[in-house]
């Protein structure tokens, strides 16, 4: 059983590995680029230590090579190629393994870890070697000649001040110090006036903060990659001040040392209040140290802590999901305590229940906005899948993101990578052309896939793009007569032609290979879209290229709905996709021949009867409802009995013996304890009923 620390190291050491990619692809269009490579340095430095805090000492050892790498391309000593790119994700990947294979150690691949840290390691003995000869060469010259100064010395004054907490997590500060001194010459104050009485001392407690000078020639950051992976459970502050200039020198500096030092003996001190005495050539005897602000201002920890807090905490995302159950519930409480308060007519009651309500909305928004994480933490996962299938595939494609601040709710955003997988494997696969096909056509070598976000209404637009050759409607028609899914006579429009792309088992492709050809893809698609009661719209063109627009709700745990009503029995439709209501009389239904279509301000709309549907034979009323939605930019109508309004909806699962039930995609409760059904007009719609009636209003407009 993994203990919490190392659950949550497992997590923290995740996250790492996402931005690592995610670094290491930008650094490929960008090899200069300082602040990215620091990045890639930073998250593989900071996996090491806290690799080795949590006793992963196998993926300690591992990440030390490839620091070490980048930190001579840190410091412009190994040049950025994708050979080093390649190697460097491969090595992700397999730390990745390395921690989730953990527990089995005899799963790990042995030989590739092996395989990989030879070739760091070789690309070390080549620096090496290069560096050895250089060096020959200048001793080789003549002694006039002139050469570049070594990197400049700088003195810098630290403070550091772990929380009283830190030994919890496997830290010890003192290995921080001592590693700390490996940077250079330095002079060490710990300070212990922190520390409580032997009677009420926790020895768990961290009680010691440090003042440290050092004069390093490796600069700041690598002063701050010694704290990297407590930053956030610590005080650290880092200065060059005016004080330090006079320390430059090394007879200042063990003057100042051996000043500390005698000082110490006779009083409690400060090097930052002793630096300025220093200044003035005082002697110990004559020093007498004075309360004055620090260069370097020391916060409390605690107040630190509290800002680090509030900025940001990691809660479990079974923890948000209870919650927005438990304010599912009372969703439905208010909706019972709304209905007692109409019945009693009570003023008193009426006023309690209105405020009830106002409450209950906000805190359903303030529980759903937990839930929303921004869209972008999956795009940027594709990069490298382009990136792979493209080289895999002979191609040159490059991915464009838009719109990655786009908020959706967690549980869409888990369920949305593998149909974008699909997707986009297809876009590199099918849709892009190879670089000698560009060419000739007069397109650039390099093909685009873009993926952009956007919010509409109550749904979020996701669009995945090329600019490849297109989808080839005649082929598709020729495919599909073949599977028998169509007749070769049936006139269908190029929405119904591209839409055949999801039925299973359907394929355009040649031959099979690694990346497509089984027919085990888009149907996939179309099953993980409407199971989200999302929507699939595709438009293509052979000279522009194929969009896959995927329309998907913000949420799945509560929805506005539109309450309806059949005999006795209530449903609930997505409000999102209702346009209007009309009445449907006995009249229009003779003068459409019952047809199952009405004329709507000039336009043929079909619609569906649900009695017919759901098999509910009763009476029906003189004057029924036609809700009228909009499916696939198609508008379908569903008569009802009666249209109750608006109801906030909280999905209620079938269970498993009612889970396939077509039609229906769940239930909820509503304020008098009865069920309703909460209809799933996607899948309503997509039957061979249907598309018949759309290729009858399609006649009948002409």
């Amino acid at each position: 059983m993994i203990d919490a620390h190392r659950k949550a190291f497992i997590e923290e050491a995740t996250e790492l590995l996402a931005q690592l990619e995610v670094s290491l692809l930008e650094l490929e269009n960008n090899p200069k680029d300082s602040e990215v490579i620091a990045k890639v340095f930073r998250s593989l430095h900071t996996i090491k230590g806290s690799s080795g805090m949590f006793g992963y000492d196998d993926i300690a050892m591992f990440t030390h090579d490839i620091e070490n790498v980048y930190d001579h391309v840190r410091n412009g000593e190994i040049n950025i190629t994708k050979e080093l790119i390649d190697l460097t994700l491969a090595a992700g990947d397999q730390i990745s393994f390395m921690l989730v294979k953990s527990e089995d150690a005899s799963q790990l691949d042995d030989n590739l870890t092996k395989e990989i840290l030879t070739s760091f390691r070789n690309i070390i003995a080549d620096y090496n070697s290069r560096n050895n000869k250089t060096n020959e060469i200048k001793t080789a010259k003549p002694a006039g000649h002139s050469f570049a100064a070594s990197k400049p010395v700088k003195t810098f004054l630290i403070y550091f001040q772990p929380f009283q907490d830190i030994f919890l997590s496997g830290t010890n500060p003192v290995n921080l110090i001592k590693e700390l001194k490996d940077l250079g010459d330095s002079i060490i104050l710990a300070d212990f006036n922190s520390i409580e009485s032997l009677d009420i001392i926790n020895p768990e407690d961290c009680g010691v903060s440090w003042e440290i000078i050092l004069k390093t020639n490796k600069g700041i950051d690598a002063i701050k990659d010694v704290f990297i992976f407590i930053e956030d459970q610590c005080v650290l502050k880092i200065a060059e001040t005016d004080e330090l200039k006079k320390l430059k020198d090394e007879k200042s500096f063990t003057d100042f040392k051996n000043l500390l030092f005698e000082t110490s003996k006779i009083q409690k001190t400060s090097i930052t209040e002793l630096l300025e005495k220093y200044q003035h050539n005082e002697t110990p005897a004559e020093i007498k140290i004075n309360k004055k602000e620090n260069p370097i201002s020391k916060e409390s920890p605690e107040s630190n802590r509290e800002s680090e807090t509030a900025s940001s905490i990691r809660v479990s995302s079974d923890k948000l999901d209870e919650l927005v159950n438990l304010v599912g519930e009372l969703v439905t409480v208010q909706a019972r305590l709304s209905q007692i308060a109409a019945k009693t007519n009570d003023p008193t009651i009426n006023l309690v229940s209105e405020e009830v309500e106002r409450l209950t909305w906000s805190l359903r928004e303030s529980a759903l906005n937990t839930r929303m994480l921004p869209i972008g933490t999956t795009f940027s996962k594709f990069k490298r899948l382009v990136r792979d299938l493209s080289k895999e595939l002979g191609k040159e494609v490059q991915i464009i993101t838009e719109g990655a601040e786009t908020e959706l709710d967690k549980t869409i955003i888990e369920k949305l990578n593998d149909p974008l997988v699909h997707i986009i494997r297809n876009c590199v696969d099918h849709g892009i052309e190879s670089p000698q096909i560009r060419e000739k056509a007069g397109k650039s070598k390099t093909g685009t896939v873009k993926l952009s976000a956007s919010q509409s209404g109550g749904n979020v637009l996701v669009e995945i793009s090329d600019d490849g050759a297109g989808m080839n409607k005649d082929v598709i028609k020729a495919k599909a007569v073949k599977m028998g899914l169509i007749n070769e006579k049936d006139e269908l429009s190029d929405s119904q032609i591209y839409a055949l792309v999801f039925s299973s088992g359907f394929s355009t492709a040649a031959q099979v290979t690694n990346v497509s050809g089984r027919g085990v893809g888009m149907d996939v698609v179309k099953r993980a879209i409407e199971s989200l009661r999302g929507v699939i719209e595709v438009k293509s063109s052979q000279t522009t290229g194929t969009t896959i627009t995927l329309k998907l709700p913000l949420t799945l745990a509560i929805i506005d709905g539109l309450l309806v009503r059949i005999d006795d029995d209530n449903f609930v439709l997505p409000l999102s996709t209702i346009e209007e209501c009309i009445e449907l009389n006995k009249k229009e239904i003779t003068n459409s021949h019952e047809m199952n279509v009405i004329n709507v301000r000039g336009k043929i709309i079909p619609y569906i009867n649900l009695r017919e549907r759901f098999g509910i034979t009763a009476k029906r009323p003189d004057i029924q409802q036609i809700v009228v939605a909009d499916i696939k930019g198609n508008k379908t109508g569903f008569v009802v009995d009666q249209v109750l309004g608006q109801h906030q909806t909280v999905l209620k699962s079938l269970g498993h013996f009612y889970k396939d039930v077509k039609g229906i995609s769940g239930a909820t409760i509503m304020g008098d304890g009865t069920i309703a059904l909460i209809l799933d007009i996607n899948d309503i719609t997509s039957n061979e009923e249907i598309h018949e009636r759309n290729m009858l209003e399609q006649l009948s407009i002409k």
